[in-house]
């Protein structure tokens, strides 16, 4: 993988990261088709990239104070966690449930704050989108564009009926790779080998060697 695609791939999550709820309201998310959601989000997420300096920084406390009040209402991070978990989720203790889901959105913020200090002249488009007025599930594919050659960034959401009623995201696809499943198995050779609290264990102690504002983004 060249350099050029390392640096855009790396932004990637970060950028869907915010893309995933800055500044929705209620009744947007209700109304809002989900691939017009995700573009005007995107947009938004490129601006703030652009603009904000703390962002530009890799400054992980501001990213996760951004992912706190902007990203997770517009999230189904339940589902995700769970998701990325696998089986042993439906075992899990409430308590080892809410262990987990805190772990595991602080692996992320972390892992990938400090791509955003490379996270500048991002252009997008979104893909038409299949699907119908009926669909209470739909994929919305982008395509972003940075320094090197364009990248495949999808999105999986979810029709959410009541309060708070709107498209929710709970998985990503990054170069055809979708992030729960990545996730999964990873998780999964840690639970067969340590029992639920045994990968508590081991994202706490992941978490807490990445030092915020030391975090770097993962080389592949």
């Amino acid at each position: 993988m060249t350099m050029k695609r390392r640096f855009l791939l790396h932004s990637l999550p970060v950028l869907a990261a915010a893309a995933m709820g800055l500044r929705v309201g209620a009744a947007w998310a209700a109304d809002e088709a989900p691939d017009a959601l995700i573009k005007r989000l995107t947009q938004e997420a490129i601006d703030l990239i652009q603009t904000d300096k703390d962002v530009q920084s890799g400054d992980a406390s501001r990213i996760l104070a951004l992912v706190e009040q902007k990203v997770m209402p517009h999230v189904n991070f339940q589902r995700m966690t769970a998701s990325a978990v696998g089986p042993a989720w439906r075992r899990a203790t409430p308590e080892q449930r809410a262990k987990l889901q805190a772990e595991f959105k602080t692996l992320l913020v972390r892992t990938y704050s400090g791509a955003m200090s490379q996270s500048q002249n991002l252009s997008f488009s979104i893909k038409p989108m299949r699907s119908s007025p009926e669909d209470k599930e739909v994929i919305v594919r982008t395509l972003i564009k940075g320094r090197g050659d364009p990248v495949q960034l999808d999105y999986r959401l979810e029709k959410t009926p009541g309060e708070g009623a709107g498209w929710k995201v709970y998985n990503l696809n990054v170069l055809g790779v979708w992030l729960v499943d990545t996730y999964r198995s990873q998780f999964s050779a840690e639970i067969n080998a340590k029992g639920i609290d045994g990968l508590i264990a081991t994202l706490s102690a992941r978490n807490k060697s990445n030092a915020f504002g030391d975090a770097k983004p993962t080389k592949g």
